[in-house]
């Protein structure tokens, strides 16, 4: 089984027009075959986030990729998007989820066994993004929970998938499979390549993901 794959954005490593990077690069990634896109951009005024997120959800219209907002369920409903993820410390999954419209999609961040079972037992998500998994620039001083602790959490989500977050990279992701976990999600892995080497950087962590049988 192919695994899911998430881009998260993060505009700040992107340049000049920087906003318009992300929506290309959206689209780059949707036809790629990346699976969901979290747009991720805390700082940005309610009105340019909403605004930027319903340009993403365009450029990926007709593709497979599901676009989700970072913890802002207003935003994602008003925008359009085609679900939330949501932090650690946002309003519980099952109020989001009594909310929310038909084939809404929700996933939260966890950082643990025991917040996994919590998380599962208080019901209302679709997935869990379980991290930091490897060491990583972006958390400089933030210990790995490393392969262990993820598979940890995956027999503790029964049957819920877990994607991985943290340092995945070509010679990382090939590591996650044998934990049981059902993708992951990146930023710098899909943010620090050219546009023109996006979609190849999809297919090879794709192709990663398969060699690692």
């Amino acid at each position: 089984m192919r695994p899911v794959v998430c881009l998260i954005t993060d505009r700040e490593r992107l340049g000049r027009e920087a906003e318009a990077a992300v929506v290309r690069r959206a689209a780059l990634a949707a036809r790629a075959g990346v699976h969901l896109i979290q747009v991720r951009e805390r700082d940005m005024p309610d009105g340019a986030l909403r605004a930027l997120v319903a340009q993403v959800v365009e450029a990926t219209r007709g593709t497979r990729t599901r676009v989700l907002v970072n913890d802002r369920f207003d935003v994602a409903l008003a925008a359009g998007a085609h679900g939330v993820h949501l932090r650690g410390d946002s309003a519980p999954a099952s109020r989001v989820r009594a909310s929310s419209p038909p084939s809404f999609l929700i996933g939260r961040s966890v950082h643990s066994r025991d917040e996994v079972t919590r998380v599962t037992d208080e019901g209302g998500v679709d997935y869990l993004l379980f991290g930091t998994v490897f060491e990583t620039a972006s958390k400089p001083g933030l210990a790995a929970a490393g392969l262990e602790r993820l598979s940890d959490a995956v027999v503790a989500a029964r049957g819920l998938p877990v994607l991985a977050i943290g340092g995945v990279a070509g010679d990382t992701a090939t590591q996650l499979r044998s934990t049981g976990c059902a993708g992951f999600a990146a930023i710098g892995q899909f943010a620090e390549v050219t546009e023109n080497d996006l979609a190849a950087t999809v297919t090879a962590a794709l192709g990663a993901w398969d060699n690692s049988r």
